[in-house]
């Protein structure tokens, strides 16, 4: 495998995409469809990796909505496994607790 978001976004691209129960009801909470984070997925920038996570690699993204609004995303690809791309969860981040780049957490 080599960086694990480009290896994240072949999948997608390919349609080897599940979204994880979590995913499912924090997309809901705020109000996200997984339909505009897949599309926004290619144009992220990672924010931080989690090479070591239990469940498997993954990392976590800032993407925008479609309405250009700033969302975290956190990728994964389950542990021991090369496919499928999984959408761990997403969520509007809180101002609060990040910088105003939303790419760095507050001290």
């Amino acid at each position: 495998m080599g960086e694990i978001f480009e290896d994240i976004l072949q999948l997608v691209q390919e349609g080897q995409l599940r979204v994880s129960d979590h995913g499912y009801d924090e997309l809901a909470a705020d109000n996200l469809y997984v339909r505009d984070i897949v599309e926004s997925a290619a144009g992220a920038v990672v924010v931080e990796r989690y090479p070591d996570y239990p469940k498997g690699p993954c990392v976590l993204v800032l993407q925008k909505t479609v309405q250009g609004d700033p969302i975290h995303v956190v990728w994964g690809i389950p542990k021991g496994q090369s496919s499928p791309a999984v959408l761990m969860t997403a969520y509007r981040p809180d101002p609060g607790r990040w910088e105003a780049d939303f790419q760095r957490r507050k001290q």
